[in-house]
């Protein structure tokens, strides 16, 4: 498995390094990769490729970098509480030894028990019913080095976005924080929110079922759905687990501060106020609805605007192209007036 190891290594480091590349590096590595996913879609079943790619993106992007986080807190509590956005009380050692350790170790076999999901539906599909794989491995007609074409890769990335939001909105208000108090709602209140201030490890922390229905059903049953490519299930889990180390590691510091900083902020309201608002991360179904918290997305989107002064560079850029213009009719009504003169 240490070609398939490699090779998801690659778009991995895509995602922070091949913008500091130059032109003729960023290519070698396209045409490397190319043909070394050529190698693993001919070598492996799909099945194995179901089963690893998942697991390696989760140990990853989402264990490695909640472990980090979570001895960088412990260790240095004296500098991370200066990150923290609730300070002090933001710090996961408040909890109790005993209750991080179950924090840890269940969101650890959350994520593993969606991993092994995933595989055994494969398996069942595959190996048991002889059908076609759940996600498409090879490329399509386009391609016969079985890589998609950029058109499948912006669809499922696209559709993958959209309907993971939709599917953890309404799974959440309906079914999670449900008025009825169902055994659904008791279970995520008594698990989840049990934690009123979020750290990397507490993205996972629910009760299993629970976990499912939240967190593992929206993504993957867009991608059972629409059969999207493996790869783009692989660039959709990598976003998405980034996604929820950093908007719940309880920080105000981010590496970037488009949309991660407001999501980690409506995070951060939610857990605060044991789920009475901001349902998804990204926010807009929860401005729709009504059901934000604090500053909404629209706030957000406001406030980025300002700090970049995309208002006053667009009012720039709309003078400067009336100014062109202006210019671009004198001149030509001078040309005319000469063209005149001259007859």
């Amino acid at each position: 498995m240490g070609a398939l190891l490699s090779t998801l290594s690659l778009p991995i480091a895509s995602i922070f390094a091949i913008p500091m590349l130059s032109s003729w590096s960023t290519s070698l590595n396209l045409v490397f990769f190319s043909i070394t996913w050529t190698t693993i879609a001919m070598t492996y079943a799909p099945l194995q490729i179901e089963f690893f790619a998942p697991l390696v993106i989760r140990l990853l992007l989402y264990i490695l970098p909640a472990t980090l986080f979570l001895l960088f807190d412990l260790a240095i509590p004296s500098l991370a509480v200066e990150l923290k956005a609730q300070g002090e009380y933001g710090l996961p050692g408040r909890v109790g030894r005993k209750k991080l350790s179950r924090v840890v170790a269940w969101s650890c076999f959350n994520i593993l028990l969606g991993v092994t999901i995933q595989a055994a539906i494969e398996y069942v599909v595959t190996d048991v019913l002889r059908l076609r794989s759940v996600l498409a491995i090879k490329g399509g007609a386009w391609s016969m080095n079985h890589l998609p074409s950029p058109w499948t890769m912006v669809k499922n990335i696209s559709e993958g976005l959209v309907l993971r939001n939709v599917l953890q909105y309404y799974i959440h208000t309906k079914l999670l924080h449900s008025p009825s108090n169902t055994r659904l709602t008791q279970w995520h209140q008594t698990w989840c929110h049990s934690i009123r201030t979020p750290f990397a490890f507490t993205a996972a922390y629910d009760h299993p079922v629970c976990y499912l229905l939240h967190k593992f059903l929206p993504i993957y049953l867009p991608a059972v759905v629409f059969r999207f490519h493996i790869m783009a299930y692989i660039l959709l889990l990598s976003i998405f687990s980034l996604e929820e180390v950093f908007t719940h590691s309880g920080y105000n510091v981010f590496p970037s501060t488009i949309m991660l900083r407001g999501m980690a902020r409506r995070t951060d309201a939610h857990m605060m106020s044991q789920g009475k608002g901001n349902f998804a991360p990204v926010g807009v179904l929860d401005w729709a609805h009504g059901t934000s918290l604090g500053a909404d997305v629209m706030d957000d989107v406001q406030e980025e605007m300002e700090k970049h002064d995309v208002q006053q560079r667009a009012g720039k850029a709309a003078n400067n192209v009336g100014g062109a213009i202006d210019d671009g009719v004198s001149k030509l009504k001078g040309r005319a007036k000469r063209g005149r003169g001259k007859k």
